[in-house]
């Protein structure tokens, strides 16, 4: 069985094997070469797709990324991260439509055993490599992580969901719930009650009508 496949099977694998390395390093280097770029350059939000497992038509991302993999993510439409994204893409990683990250919002889809002893490998030649394993991680459509949010993997956030600033993810968010904390949980339902319609100025009614549009 191939490394890659032992990921996806939920088996430790060694990810200092030649054919991981190589995958890591085109989305390393594409990474480093998106974030030397200016953010208006027009080539920049292209170079994603030269390393991101699927996208939808339209995303954006600030920058600076930072991807372990980025060919086993998978965005969906209208998708949008803040400054420092991190993904450690070991094992696949699915997100929803509209989704919407903050600042210093991380996705980890990799771990390691607990027991100090499992903890690394020797190949043949008698070097050290870390054992890993990998959960997927799955994330709704029109979801709002606010900053500092970290997502461990293994979980599940439903659609509609809102992860409030600074959370720990380690377990499955209800949809149409908001949720934080650390470790994180799902406080209560999102409602009319949290509306904020009364804020917005009749001039711009028809630039805030976003819900209506997408039907």
């Amino acid at each position: 069985m191939r490394e890659e496949e032992k990921i996806f099977a939920g088996r430790m694998f060694n990810n200092r094997d030649p054919e991981l390395v190589q995958l890591k390093h085109k989305a390393h280097e594409l990474c480093r070469r998106f974030n030397a770029m200016d953010e208006s350059d027009p080539a920049r939000q292209p170079l994603i797709r030269e390393f991101i497992g699927g996208a939808g038509q339209k995303y954006y991302m600030q920058g600076p990324i930072q991807f372990n993999y980025g060919c086993h993510t998978f965005l969906g439409e209208n998708f949008f991260a803040n400054f420092n994204f991190t993904v450690m893409d070991d094992a696949r990683i699915y997100i929803g439509d509209n989704a919407a990250f903050g600042p210093n919002v991380s996705l980890m889809a990799t771990n390691h055993p607990l027991i100090s002893g499992e903890r690394f490998g020797l190949d043949e030649n008698g070097n050290t490599a870390m054992a890993e394993y990998a959960e997927e991680i799955h994330i709704g459509s029109n979801v709002w992580l606010a900053a500092n949010v970290v997502v461990i993997g293994g979980v599940t956030i439903g659609d509609d969901v809102v992860v409030g600033a600074g959370s720990v993810v380690t377990k499955d968010i209800p949809a149409g719930y908001l949720a934080y904390g650390c470790p994180c949980r799902a406080v209560r339902p999102i409602g009319p009650q949290d509306s904020k319609k009364d804020l917005i100025l009749a001039d711009d009614s028809e630039h805030f009508d976003f819900a209506s549009r997408r039907g």
